[in-house]
């Protein structure tokens, strides 16, 4: 069998990527339909669902680089002929239907791969080139609409699919010509095609067509910015009287998922404050800090977060932490309690302090470990689930008024 195509069949190359791609299909699109409908509530189903992802985002980018490789081999070598050229409409769509294939092939695995770059808490893609891609932030906007592009081409993808198994088909059963015999492995063709007309314009136009149209309709659905889904309604935290009003702060946490740092944050909490800052050594004053716990995120893994397993945030909505600020040689300390998920635990942050007249802005980090409140008990391996936890404080707070960030 010769290794390059001719105008009457195809050669041993283009047959290997044919079928090395319509396997790695049958593979792909099942793990991935798989992966997305399996549960995650409890730790060992997140940890099954993760590696289904993982072995579907690994498959998909090995047919990335496979659907390149075939498409520039495709440009350098002859196609075969049509072999029913007075068929005009017939041969322009199965024209069609092999662009939109070749297109998908690259456009599936692509928007896949910039949802997971784009992502924060992913499963890992199992390759040792690292996780990112060049151009590509972490971005919560950019990986909705990556991740709705990847559903809308994957749903060209299997359009054309189809179209193209029932052409074969029709070839084989109805027309009983060579259609499919000159894609198949080690059979030879024999008969010469009638001539050779390829529209060299037309069809890519209007493969691009359609994925314009495709992509229009995932925009009126609404596939490209679903929003953050949450477990419980966050609840509605009471504005406190305090003698220091914060008026810009970040309370956030850093967990390790899979090998990756994913950064979150909590939008809702309230801090009560009283501090002296005539005290040079011991207790200054006090802090009494409510947070929302539904007013977290944490990149992909938001929505498990929440989860009975982890935050439980349906049974225990809010946190708090009191704690006496005391005042140290280098720096200062807040000495107190955690609660969180019904479990109490004592904390201590230590945080630096900066005073500009009426102006307090305070830096300061701790590690926790998740173990300590019952989060994730059911991840055992560190490297899954890390089991410490920073936590970060960064806020600026004006002496006097009402406090409710």
């Amino acid at each position: 069998m010769s290794v390059s195509n001719s105008t009457a069949q195809y050669g041993a190359v283009a047959k290997t990527f044919h079928w090395l791609t319509a396997l790695g299909i049958a593979a792909v699109i099942p793990l991935g339909i798989i992966a997305n409908d399996m549960p995650y509530d409890t730790a060992e189903q997140l940890a099954d669902k993760a590696w289904l992802f993982s072995l579907h985002k690994t498959v998909g980018v090995t047919l990335f680089f496979i659907a390149l490789a075939r498409i520039l081999w495709a440009i350098s070598q002859p196609k075969p002929a049509p072999l029913h050229p007075d068929r005009r409409g017939e041969t322009l769509l199965a024209e069609i239907v092999h662009w939109l294939l070749y297109g998908s092939l690259v456009l599936v695995p692509l928007s896949g791969w910039v949802h997971h770059a784009a992502t924060e808490g992913f499963a890992p893609i199992w390759w040792p080139f690292g996780q990112n891609l060049p151009l590509v932030p972490e971005s919560v906007p950019l990986s909705e609409t990556a991740a709705g592009l990847h559903i809308v081409f994957e749903r060209v993808l299997i359009l054309s699919l189809v179209l193209h198994i029932a052409g074969a088909i029709k070839h084989a059963v109805i027309d009983k010509d060579d259609t499919l015999t000159r894609m198949l492995p080690g059979r030879r063709v024999t008969s010469a095609p009638k001539s050779q007309t390829h529209r060299k314009l037309l069809p890519p136009v209007l493969a691009g067509i359609v994925w314009a149209a495709a992509i229009g309709v995932g925009s009126v659905l609404g596939v490209y910015h679903k929003g953050t889904v949450i477990a419980a309604e966050a609840p509605a935290l009471q504005q406190v009287e305090s003698d220091w009003t914060v008026t810009d702060g970040t309370l956030g946490i850093t967990v390790r998922q899979m090998g990756s740092e994913v950064t979150g944050r909590f939008a809702d909490w309230t801090a009560d404050i009283t501090f002296d800052e005539t005290v040079s050594t011991g207790v200054a004053g006090s802090v009494d800090v409510e947070i929302a716990i539904t007013s977290l995120t944490l990149g992909s893994v938001t929505q498990q977060a929440m989860g009975p397993d982890y935050f439980a945030s349906s049974e225990f909505p809010t946190a708090r932490f009191t704690a006496d600020l005391i005042a140290r040689d280098a720096g200062y300390l807040a000495e107190g309690v955690l609660t969180l998920r019904g479990v109490e635990q004592p904390v201590s942050l230590p945080f630096d302090l900066t005073l500009d007249g009426e102006t307090a802005r305070v830096e300061g980090s701790t590690e926790l470990d998740r173990r300590s409140f019952d989060i994730g008990a059911g991840m055992t391996d560190d490297g899954q689930l890390g089991f410490a936890v920073s936590v970060s404080v960064n806020l600026t707070a004006l002496r006097g008024g009402a406090n409710a960030n």
